[in-house]
Formats: structure tokens, sequence, C-alpha cells
């Protein structure tokens, strides 16, 4: 896909972002995670994650960036974790970014171990929202027992 194309796609899932419908919220976030790593995506994403409208856009959201398993979607999440406020966002919404946690990290120790080590590395981000939130993540990791680990030699 070209780079205009790609440009065009995010501009048509960032207005999509913008509905009121909490379905088109979703399918956008779930959608515009494909492309979080185009600066353009990472507001939006971020607002999605945050949605204080309906958490099925940010469960879908969340699950589908972490489901990157890379240093852009957990970059989004850990922003996402670290602006959350007891002022601003409802417990649901964090219990809601933890169950998508667990769902993408409960299987595989390996994907929850790397998870853990890019989160490592946000915890020293310069932004201090992001920071905040790979601590959340690592405290969230760590309390993952995934379902399959390596065999071990006897």
């Amino acid at each position: 896909m070209t780079s205009e194309a790609r440009r065009a796609v995010v501009a048509a899932l960032i207005e999509l972002a913008r509905s009121p419908d909490y379905r088109d919220r979703a399918d956008a976030g779930r959608s515009l995670a494909s492309f979080a790593e185009m600066p353009e995506a990472r507001g939006p994403l971020l607002e999605l994650v945050l949605d204080d409208r309906d958490t099925f856009a940010t469960r879908v959201t969340a699950e589908a960036l972490l489901r990157r398993q890379d240093p852009v979607g957990l970059e989004v999440v850990a922003s996402a974790l670290g602006a959350i406020g007891p002022d601003y966002h409802t417990p649901s919404q964090i219990d809601w970014i933890h169950t998508a946690v667990r769902d993408v990290f409960m299987v595989f120790s390996r994907d929850r171990d790397a998870a853990a080590r890019v989160c490592e590395v946000l915890a020293r981000d310069p932004d201090a929202q992001v920071r905040c939130g790979a601590e959340k993540l690592i405290a969230e990791l760590a309390g993952i027992d995934p379902i399959l680990r390596p065999v071990q030699d006897d």
C-alpha cells in the first residue's frame, strides 16, 4: 500500500473514531491499531483506549494494540494507563484494559516476557505518563501465569 493510501485509510478511521456510535468507535480502534506506527494515529488511538462513552471501544482498541506485541502498541496502552486518574476515568476502563492485557498475554510465557522487557524500556521513557503506565503494565504482566511455557530440560 502506498503511503498516500495509508494516510487516506488512517484519515477515514480517525473520522470513524469520532462517531457517536460505540460500535463505529470500536471498529475504528481495532482497525487503527494496525496503523499505530503512523504519528497521526497515536492521538486518536489514545482517545479510543480512554473512551469515556463506552468501555467496549476501550477494550477492543487496547486488545488490538497489545496484539501487535511491539513497542508502538505497548506504548499507547502504557500512555493510556498513565493518564488514568481517579477523577478522570471510570474504574471500569482500567478493568477492561487489564482484561485485554490478560487475554493477550495469558497463553504464551514468551509473549508475556517479551512484553515485560519492552515495558522495562518504556519505564525509562522521557514522557512521565508513559513511564507511569509502563510500571502499571509491568505489574499487571508480572501477575499473569501463562498457560504455556517452554519445555524445561531435566
